[in-house]
Protein backbone atom coordinates (compact mmCIF):
# COMPACT_ATOMS: atom_id res chain seq x y z
CA UNK A 1 0.00 0.00 0.00
CA UNK A 2 2.79 2.64 0.86
CA UNK A 3 4.74 1.82 -2.64
CA UNK A 4 0.85 2.25 -4.55
CA UNK A 5 0.86 6.01 -2.57
CA UNK A 6 4.69 6.54 -3.21
CA UNK A 7 3.78 6.13 -7.24
CA UNK A 8 0.30 7.70 -6.52
CA UNK A 9 2.67 10.90 -4.97
CA UNK A 10 4.96 10.93 -7.37
CA UNK A 11 2.28 11.81 -10.30
CA UNK A 12 0.54 14.60 -8.43
CA UNK A 13 4.06 16.00 -8.34
CA UNK A 14 4.72 15.40 -11.92
CA UNK A 15 1.40 17.01 -12.75
CA UNK A 16 1.87 19.56 -10.70
CA UNK A 17 5.39 20.21 -12.64
CA UNK A 18 3.49 20.25 -15.49
CA UNK A 19 0.86 22.46 -14.40
CA UNK A 20 3.77 24.75 -13.57
CA UNK A 21 5.53 24.65 -16.89
CA UNK A 22 2.50 25.28 -18.74
CA UNK A 23 1.65 28.15 -17.10
CA UNK A 24 2.06 31.92 -17.51
CA UNK A 25 4.09 32.31 -14.19
CA UNK A 26 7.36 33.14 -16.33
CA UNK A 27 5.80 35.38 -18.69
CA UNK A 28 3.67 37.32 -15.78
CA UNK A 29 6.59 37.93 -13.84
CA UNK A 30 8.45 39.71 -17.20
CA UNK A 31 6.25 41.38 -17.96
CA UNK A 32 5.18 42.81 -15.27
CA UNK A 33 8.78 44.01 -14.36
CA UNK A 34 9.42 45.34 -17.59
CA UNK A 35 6.05 47.38 -17.18
CA UNK A 36 8.01 48.63 -13.60
CA UNK A 37 10.72 49.46 -15.79
CA UNK A 38 9.34 51.57 -18.51
CA UNK A 39 7.06 53.57 -15.91
CA UNK A 40 8.63 57.23 -15.53
CA UNK A 41 10.62 57.43 -12.61
CA UNK A 42 9.79 61.60 -12.55
CA UNK A 43 6.77 60.82 -10.68
CA UNK A 44 6.11 61.97 -6.75
CA UNK A 45 6.34 58.78 -4.77
CA UNK A 46 4.12 60.81 -1.79
CA UNK A 47 1.07 62.69 -2.36
CA UNK A 48 -0.57 64.85 -0.80
CA UNK A 49 -4.56 63.27 0.71
CA UNK A 50 -6.31 66.27 -1.37
CA UNK A 51 -4.65 65.03 -4.28
CA UNK A 52 -4.89 61.63 -3.68
CA UNK A 53 -9.41 61.92 -3.30
CA UNK A 54 -9.91 63.31 -6.28
CA UNK A 55 -8.14 61.19 -8.52
CA UNK A 56 -9.27 58.06 -6.32
CA UNK A 57 -12.57 58.81 -7.01
CA UNK A 58 -12.77 59.27 -10.58
CA UNK A 59 -11.01 56.28 -10.32
CA UNK A 60 -13.82 54.09 -8.50
CA UNK A 61 -16.01 55.99 -10.63
CA UNK A 62 -14.73 55.20 -14.32
CA UNK A 63 -14.69 51.73 -12.43
CA UNK A 64 -18.26 51.78 -12.30
CA UNK A 65 -19.36 53.55 -15.62
CA UNK A 66 -17.43 50.64 -17.00
CA UNK A 67 -18.76 48.22 -15.29
CA UNK A 68 -21.12 45.92 -18.09
CA UNK A 69 -24.98 46.15 -18.59
CA UNK A 70 -25.33 42.95 -17.59
CA UNK A 71 -24.29 42.88 -13.98
CA UNK A 72 -26.15 41.28 -11.38
CA UNK A 73 -28.19 42.72 -8.70
CA UNK A 74 -25.89 42.13 -6.10
CA UNK A 75 -22.53 43.78 -7.99
CA UNK A 76 -24.78 46.54 -8.66
CA UNK A 77 -25.47 47.21 -4.57
CA UNK A 78 -21.91 46.89 -4.13
CA UNK A 79 -21.13 49.60 -6.58
CA UNK A 80 -23.67 51.52 -5.44
CA UNK A 81 -22.15 51.26 -1.71
CA UNK A 82 -18.75 51.64 -2.73
CA UNK A 83 -19.33 54.88 -4.39
CA UNK A 84 -18.56 56.59 -1.33
CA UNK A 85 -15.96 54.87 -0.25
CA UNK A 86 -12.61 57.08 0.91
CA UNK A 87 -9.81 56.10 -1.05
CA UNK A 88 -7.61 54.48 2.18
CA UNK A 89 -10.81 52.34 1.64
CA UNK A 90 -10.45 52.22 -1.75
CA UNK A 91 -6.85 50.78 -1.83
CA UNK A 92 -7.66 48.63 1.75
CA UNK A 93 -9.94 46.80 -0.83
CA UNK A 94 -8.12 46.48 -3.76
CA UNK A 95 -5.00 45.41 -1.42
CA UNK A 96 -3.93 41.40 -1.30
CA UNK A 97 -4.85 39.96 2.13
CA UNK A 98 -0.77 39.18 2.70
CA UNK A 99 1.84 40.58 0.30
CA UNK A 100 4.10 38.52 -1.18
CA UNK A 101 1.13 35.48 -0.63
CA UNK A 102 1.34 34.29 -3.79
CA UNK A 103 5.24 34.50 -4.33
CA UNK A 104 5.08 32.63 -1.04
CA UNK A 105 2.67 29.79 -1.88
CA UNK A 106 4.54 29.33 -5.49
CA UNK A 107 7.72 28.02 -3.35
CA UNK A 108 6.17 26.55 -0.33
CA UNK A 109 3.50 24.55 -1.85
CA UNK A 110 6.29 22.14 -4.76
CA UNK A 111 9.06 22.40 -0.93
CA UNK A 112 6.52 20.69 1.37
CA UNK A 113 5.30 18.28 -1.37
CA UNK A 114 9.35 17.31 -2.48
CA UNK A 115 10.01 16.93 1.25
CA UNK A 116 6.87 15.19 2.11
CA UNK A 117 7.92 12.97 -0.66
CA UNK A 118 11.28 12.17 0.63
CA UNK A 119 9.66 11.24 4.48
CA UNK A 120 7.44 8.90 2.41
CA UNK A 121 9.90 7.17 0.87
CA UNK A 122 11.87 6.63 3.83
CA UNK A 123 8.69 5.22 5.50
CA UNK A 124 7.99 2.79 2.52
CA UNK A 125 11.36 1.58 2.73
CA UNK A 126 11.80 1.03 6.45
CA UNK A 127 8.51 1.00 8.06
CA UNK A 128 8.98 3.91 10.89
CA UNK A 129 6.00 4.93 12.00
CA UNK A 130 7.03 8.22 12.80
CA UNK A 131 8.46 9.09 9.30
CA UNK A 132 5.00 7.57 7.80
CA UNK A 133 3.17 10.28 10.67
CA UNK A 134 5.64 13.45 9.52
CA UNK A 135 5.35 12.70 5.42
CA UNK A 136 1.31 12.32 6.76
CA UNK A 137 1.42 15.70 8.04
CA UNK A 138 3.82 17.07 5.65
CA UNK A 139 1.30 15.82 3.07
CA UNK A 140 -1.95 17.62 5.09
CA UNK A 141 0.01 21.12 4.49
CA UNK A 142 0.98 20.83 0.91
CA UNK A 143 -2.73 20.20 0.07
CA UNK A 144 -3.70 23.18 2.38
CA UNK A 145 -1.10 25.18 0.87
CA UNK A 146 -2.14 24.52 -2.67
CA UNK A 147 -5.93 25.19 -1.83
CA UNK A 148 -4.47 28.80 -0.29
CA UNK A 149 -2.44 28.76 -3.38
CA UNK A 150 -5.63 28.40 -6.08
CA UNK A 151 -7.52 30.29 -3.57
CA UNK A 152 -4.97 33.85 -4.38
CA UNK A 153 -4.91 33.44 -7.75
CA UNK A 154 -8.50 32.92 -8.53
CA UNK A 155 -9.25 35.96 -5.80
CA UNK A 156 -6.58 37.57 -7.80
CA UNK A 157 -7.70 36.46 -11.43
CA UNK A 158 -11.25 38.01 -10.89
CA UNK A 159 -9.77 41.49 -9.52
CA UNK A 160 -7.40 42.02 -12.31
CA UNK A 161 -6.41 45.57 -12.12
CA UNK A 162 -4.25 48.44 -12.30
CA UNK A 163 -3.67 48.28 -8.84
CA UNK A 164 -2.07 44.74 -8.72
CA UNK A 165 1.66 44.56 -8.55
CA UNK A 166 2.06 41.12 -10.83
CA UNK A 167 -0.35 39.93 -13.18
CA UNK A 168 -2.60 36.76 -11.93
CA UNK A 169 -1.12 33.42 -13.17
CA UNK A 170 -3.29 31.51 -15.29
CA UNK A 171 -3.62 27.74 -15.31
CA UNK A 172 -5.37 25.22 -17.51
CA UNK A 173 -8.54 23.83 -15.85
CA UNK A 174 -8.29 20.32 -16.87
CA UNK A 175 -4.59 19.92 -15.14
CA UNK A 176 -5.82 21.78 -12.14
CA UNK A 177 -8.71 19.15 -12.18
CA UNK A 178 -6.12 16.30 -12.62
CA UNK A 179 -3.42 17.56 -10.02
CA UNK A 180 -6.13 18.31 -7.28
CA UNK A 181 -8.00 14.39 -7.61
CA UNK A 182 -4.55 12.85 -7.69
CA UNK A 183 -3.86 14.82 -4.46
CA UNK A 184 -7.05 14.04 -3.02
CA UNK A 185 -6.15 10.37 -3.82
CA UNK A 186 -3.28 10.49 -2.22
CA UNK A 187 -4.08 12.49 0.98
CA UNK A 188 -6.50 9.72 1.41
CA UNK A 189 -4.32 6.57 0.75
CA UNK A 190 -1.33 8.41 2.82
CA UNK A 191 -3.90 8.59 5.63
CA UNK A 192 -5.27 5.24 5.38
CA UNK A 193 -1.74 3.47 5.24
CA UNK A 194 -0.20 5.29 8.26
CA UNK A 195 -3.32 4.33 10.21
CA UNK A 196 -3.12 0.76 9.34
CA UNK A 197 0.95 0.01 9.22
CA UNK A 198 0.95 2.28 12.46
CA UNK A 199 -1.07 -0.72 14.55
Amino acid sequence: MAIVVLVLWLFTAGAGFYLLVTSNLGRARSAASALEATAPAAEPAIASVGQAAPAARAASATQAASAPPSASKREMRRAARDRFDPPSLIAAKNAPVVPGLRSLLEFAHPAFAVVGLGFWLGFTLVHDRALGWIAFGLVTATVCLGLTWFTASTRAARRQDSTESEPAPSFRTRLIILHGSAAAVTFVLAALTAFVLSR
